[in-house]
């Protein structure tokens, strides 16, 4: 609907170089390192970061369309450790909370585009596996955020799991047996419990 989007590949998508650093993250650390304990976010800066942030997540949205997910999962990086920045750093803590709750949207883009590449890299069980990290990430800062009971609801966890029953079935991929341990056990299924759990035991002494 805004017509052609133009950005740079690499560094910041407006193609700017703040103070001759690549984006204004890279900057922002050289200043604290530099200010030591006197560095603060002031307005300015905080508006800097804003314009950051909202610039790498629609290149990121454009990677993603392009199906170019290492870049995609390249720009989530760089907006989560911007956003880790910003929180410590925050002159405020509603500034800071405007931009976490974001955080599960970014891990969710990061975790995707980690399964999507190993996809095209004909990689299923990393995929999978890519797909496990992500969610237990995401469940992470539900904890941090004392947010657990909404974990289990949530849409973009949702949208993460049936991305992995997709790709566990067109793929035949078998569960962890951990995973499938505690299904059968949830279950009731003992006796297969006792197998899986002989299964585990058998594999933990090959590996020592």
């Amino acid at each position: 609907d805004m017509g052609v989007m133009q950005m740079e590949a690499t560094g910041r998508p407006d193609g700017l170089r703040p103070e001759g650093h690549d984006t204004y993250y890279d900057y922002l650390l050289s200043l604290a390192f530099e200010e030591g304990p006197s560095f603060e976010l002031d307005g300015e800066r905080c508006m800097e970061i804003d314009r950051e942030f909202m610039q790498f997540y629609h290149r990121r949205i454009c990677w993603m369309a392009l199906r170019e997910f290492r870049s995609a999962m390249a720009d989530a990086e760089h907006s989560l450790a911007l956003m880790d920045f910003s929180s410590a750093h925050a002159p405020e803590d509603q500034w800071a909370a405007l931009h976490e709750q974001y955080r599960p949207f970014v891990i969710f883009h990061h975790t995707q585009a980690a399964a999507l590449a190993e996809v095209d890299a004909l990689n299923p069980e990393r995929a999978v596996a890519a797909i496990d990290t992500g969610l237990s990430r995401m469940q992470a800062v539900f904890d941090r955020q004392e947010m657990e009971d909404e974990f289990e609801e949530d849409e973009l966890v949702a949208k993460l799991r049936e991305m992995k029953e997709a790709l566990a079935n067109h793929y035949e991929i078998e569960p962890p047996l951990t995973e499938q341990l505690a299904e059968a056990i949830a279950h009731e299924q003992y006796e297969r419990a006792a197998e899986l759990r002989d299964r585990i035991a058998r594999r933990s002494k090959r590996k020592v």
